[in-house]
């Protein structure tokens, strides 16, 4: 099975997670404003869940034969997410969060899915679908704060 298209995006799906996660880091630390308490809570949060799809992406790379980045710089050379590089106010957080999770979805739609259909790789499209209704989730809850349509 060549599988290296698949593998090619989930290298970059495992990089658009680790710049999340910094972005997520970032945001954390620098949140100001009136709700600060809840968004640096929500923001670990955020980042906690992308700790453990870290793992589980970079260890189904490894299962299906493949060699996960492993380095800041493929990351981000790899990545389709910018990362976090203002001082962002509140809204404009929750907006960019919602826009790069949007994106997330997007790839794992377009091209995720139909890759491991073609390779008829079952565990990762459940692992593509897994991670999609998670994100579409939070992409939701993002909207309700903003009352974002």
């Amino acid at each position: 099975m060549n599988n290296q298209k698949l593998i090619h995006f989930l290298n970059q799906l495992l990089s658009n997670s680790f710049v999340l996660y910094v972005k997520l880091h970032r945001y954390h630390w620098f949140i100001e404003g009136r709700h600060f308490f809840q968004l640096h809570q929500t923001f670990e949060e955020m980042y906690t869940a992308f700790a453990d799809d870290i793992d589980e992406i970079a260890e189904r790379i490894l299962m299906i034969n493949g060699k996960p980045l492993a380095t800041m710089i493929k990351y981000i050379k790899e990545a389709s997410i910018e990362e976090a590089s203002a001082d962002d106010k509140e809204s404009e957080m929750i907006l960019q969060l919602t826009k790069d999770y949007e994106q997330l979805v997007h790839e794992i739609q377009h091209t995720g899915l139909p890759l491991a259909t073609k390779a008829e790789d079952e565990p990762t499209a459940d692992l593509l679908i897994s991670l999609q209704s998670k994100l579409e989730k939070r992409i939701w809850m993002l909207r309700a704060y903003l009352a974002y349509e």
